[in-house]
């Protein structure tokens, strides 16, 4: 079984990724900004708690150092600060400051994550990335009309997907794969979405335990592959 550390997993599909994968039988961290929280979730599910905060390069780093070995990592932590109770904030509203807030947890802090762990992992002999992205990251999707207003999320999230392809093809010998879990009721969206955590953390739970004969550098629903 695996060692499997899950960011940003105190709830939401983070949680329900956790119960499933030591379900599973593997060995899982689950990682939280705050250790309180972190502590109750881990013992919810019977994961290890670790404290994580990705947008601290101490934090990340103390992680590490904690976790000490390293099989799949899920960069699951995220944040969507444009879903206002007015409303999401379009692109006539959207400011450099709410892209900045975005970018820092749903890309700085995935590299900042996948920068420390990248040690622990190549010492795997079968290591994963699972990078939670998102149907709104699509340029193919959006191009086409997805009728999503929304501009600091999905441009994380495509930003995301690109940082999944480069990875892949940087270490050829991991299996680095995006994935879209669906609009799934979280705190992430107030709530307004339309599947259970448990439907949408299928497809990361998947993409987790592939083995070194999965794919690499894809993104996937839990129907198959997506346009970028």
């Amino acid at each position: 079984m695996a060692s499997v550390l899950v960011t940003g997993a105190n709830k939401g599909l983070g949680l329900e990724t956790a119960r499933q994968l030591v379900l599973a039988g593997h060995t899982v961290y689950l990682g939280s900004r705050d250790p309180e929280l972190g502590q109750a979730a881990a013992a919810e599910v019977g994961a290890r708690p670790v404290q994580l905060d990705v947008t601290s390069d101490e934090s990340v780093a103390a992680a590490a150092e904690a976790v000490g070995e390293l099989d799949v990592l899920v960069n699951n932590a995220g944040i969507a600060p444009e879903w206002q109770e007015s409303g999401v904030v379009g692109a006539a509203d959207v400011t450099a400051d709410l892209m900045r807030e975005t970018f820092e947890v749903n890309l700085f802090g995935l590299v900042r994550v996948l920068h420390a762990f990248l040690p622990l992992l190549e010492r795997s002999g079968s290591p994963v990335v699972v990078n939670v992205s998102s149907r709104l990251a699509s340029l193919a999707t959006a191009a086409a009309g997805s009728g999503y207003p929304g501009v600091a999320y999905p441009v994380s999230k495509a930003a995301v997907n690109m940082v999944t392809v480069q990875y892949a093809k940087a270490f050829p010998n991991m299996r680095i794969n995006a994935v879209e879990p669906g609009f799934t009721a979280t705190d992430l969206n107030g709530g307004t979405g339309q599947q259970t955590v448990e439907q949408g953390a299928e497809i990361i739970v998947r993409m987790a335990q592939i083995g070194q004969d999965g794919p690499t550098g894809g993104y996937f629903d839990a129907e198959g592959t997506l346009p970028w």
